[in-house]
């Protein structure tokens, strides 16, 4: 049973998604409420904590989440899609970012990805990252990767296996294995997680001035 806590300011969108999750055995609602604090203020007894980047302050919570990713997985569903929303909740240490506007099963997808320690992106957003990294800007700086190596790390942030990025790029599964070595040794980084923070990290480098 994965247990989940939904944090967000409108109760309608609370109670829609503990209608959606209860729907299915192995997801269920353990708490919600309309701010951190109803959070903090329980025995934090649950695997997931789905929360909404912009509560009641209008600012985005990306501070809460840099705390709260330290015990507990967090998915943001958020009303924004913007790039350096998605940028901020995933750098914060966010284990995963869908749009409210996400078809039920990527949400469901997504709780179960994030509470068996994956990451999850919804599509829309990885289809935006992935647009920026394939585009002709020039490179962030070091370390450097070769255009194979970034579209290689774009298909990681957006959750796809080793095996569905060799068929996407119509090269071996051994290749890609090589690929993502690569990567991690330039990088210097380990888990999947840590490549999609590399990935959105290169992103933001590119739209800084």
């Amino acid at each position: 049973m994965i247990r989940i806590a939904v944090i967000d300011d409108h109760e309608l969108i609370r109670h829609g998604l503990e209608y959606l999750l209860h729907r299915f055995d192995d997801l269920k609602v353990v708490l919600q409420g309309a701010g951190i604090g109803d959070l903090r203020g329980s025995d934090l007894d649950h695997d997931v904590l789905i929360l909404d980047l912009y509560l009641s302050t209008g600012e985005p919570c990306v501070a809460e989440i840099r705390e709260l990713s330290a015990i507990t997985r967090v998915l943001v569903v958020s009303a924004s899609g913007r790039p350096a929303d998605v940028l901020a909740a995933i750098r914060s240490g966010a284990n995963g970012y869908v749009t409210k506007d996400a078809p039920a099963e990527l949400i469901v997808n997504a709780v179960r990805t994030v509470a068996s320690g994956g990451f999850y992106l919804s599509a829309g957003l990885a289809d935006i990252l992935q647009n920026e990294l394939d585009s002709p800007a020039s490179e962030v700086g070091p370390p450097r990767l070769s255009a194979r190596e970034e579209e290689t790390l774009a298909y990681i942030a957006q959750g796809f296996t080793h095996a569905q990025i060799a068929r996407r790029m119509d090269i071996s599964k051994a290749t890609v294995d090589t690929y993502v070595e690569r990567i991690r040794t330039k990088l210097q980084i380990g888990n999947k997680a840590q490549l999609t923070r590399a990935a959105l990290d290169r992103l933001e480098r590119r739209h800084q001035p």
